[in-house]
């Protein structure tokens, strides 16, 4: 384990390079916003980063019939890939992308300034800070993206997934979040996401009960200390929070929590199919009553299908478990989310390709073999682009929100 001092001078050597421009804010609040979890996490060999085929591979190997991905990467526009074991039926080599590349950053964001998707939450798990090479890769891809984010005008937030830590490591979220504030100064950047006048942190994977390895005293400790650095505080919380039942601990210690932070922002990913989502849409109203009559802002999920086959060895779910429907399944979220009075969108994910809910551009033609893998149902590959823009659109009124998806030109 590197020490503390390490760290620092680690992160400061990588990020001392970002300029910042404290005179203004482009991004002063959530509301109005479309906003997509971005992953961050593709790495190939030889990108540069150590990683091997991280987030690509299943237990140190990416090749046919081992591997972690359902879907495969439309990587026409990329300036820089990489050749792989899999193959195309032409016989032809199947390339990827690596998300460490600075020009592949440049590409995503570029796709978000054109199809209108307001920006991103920069997925940052804490697991990941506990090596050097981790914590060298995300800085690396987080200075890339504030960059980007500068270039293409897209707002930009912090996301500390909490998956995955002990209670004796949430240190390292504070000691990490000190740096990137204090000597990184991101909160200054012009579009670094602010809330209710501050600057917006998210820490996600409070009160779930699935047997996590911290709990709901440490998560109040997180947020305490967020508070008193004069931050803003997204709470990512199970489905059932306001109950405390199904997913979530039976603790209303919850509840208490929820009352410090800023922004409600349950998970909805797995949860329904097009068919049973109806019966979420009251869950989701009752929801947001609460949160209006607490004073906090609600931040639902919505996602345009799910699949994690190959993660999961075939086992867990079949391929293709919730279907997209060419866009039907995203877009009747959205619109029922905006019915009920939804404020602000997160759309999971931006690039995640290992549970089958990216919206970025993915191929239709994919690799033949062993590893079965989804197409976009020859819809076309910016499709989920596109339809998170029109969400954007009738979320602020530019257009009205209608229950059949829109049509394209």
């Amino acid at each position: 384990m590197k020490s503390k001092h390490f760290m620092l001078v680690l992160t400061v050597s990588i990020l001392s390079g970002v300029s910042c421009d404290a005179s203004r804010h482009n991004y002063d609040s959530v509301e109005g916003l479309v906003l997509a979890g971005y992953q961050g996490w593709f790495n190939a060999e030889d990108d540069g980063a150590g990683l091997g085929w991280k987030h690509y591979q299943k237990n140190n190997e990416f090749y046919p019939g081992c591997c972690s991905i359902d879907l495969w990467p439309d990587v026409s526009e990329y300036e820089k890939t990489y050749p792989t074991d899999f193959r195309m039926a032409d016989g032809s080599v199947a390339e990827v992308f690596s998300s460490h590349d600075r020009s592949t950053t440049m590409l995503h964001f570029k796709w978000m300034e054109e199809y209108g998707i307001d920006g991103v939450f920069m997925q940052r798990f804490v697991t990941s800070l506990r090596t050097e090479k981790g914590k060298d890769n995300y800085n690396h891809i987080l200075t890339n993206a504030l960059d980007a984010s500068d270039k293409y005008g897209r707002a930009i937030c912090v996301m500390y997934d909490l998956s995955g830590i002990s209670s004796d490591e949430t240190w390292m979220l504070e000691e990490d979040w000190k740096e990137l504030q204090d000597s990184c100064k991101i909160t200054e950047r012009a579009n670094y996401l602010h809330h209710n006048g501050k600057p917006l942190v998210a820490v996600w994977g409070a009160g779930f009960n699935d047997n996590r390895k911290y709990g709901n005293e440490d998560v109040d400790r997180l947020v305490d200390f967020l508070k008193d650095r004069g931050c803003s505080v997204l709470l990512g919380v199970p489905t059932h929070w306001r109950t405390l039942g199904m997913d979530t601990m039976s603790d209303p210690k919850l509840h208490s929590i929820i009352e410090k932070v800023d922004i409600v922002h349950p998970w909805f990913v797995g949860r329904f199919n097009y068919e049973s989502y109806d019966r979420f849409i009251d869950h989701i109203r009752l929801d947001m009553q609460w949160c209006k009559e607490h004073g906090k802002t609600y931040m639902p999920v919505v996602f345009p299908g799910f699949s994690w086959y190959n993660l999961k060895n075939g086992v867990a779910a079949p391929l293709n478990s919730i279907e997209r429907m060419g866009g039907k399944f995203l877009w009747k979220q959205v619109y029922n989310a905006i019915e009920l009075g939804a404020k602000t969108l997160y759309v999971a994910m931006f690039d995640e390709m290992d549970e089958g809910t990216a919206i970025f551009k993915c191929a239709n033609d994919v690799p033949v073999g062993e590893s079965p893998f989804l197409s976009y149902e020859g819809c076309e590959p910016d499709r989920y682009l596109w339809l998170a823009g029109m969400a954007g659109k009738c979320l602020r009124g530019e257009m009205e929100a209608e229950a059949e998806m829109p049509e394209r030109d």
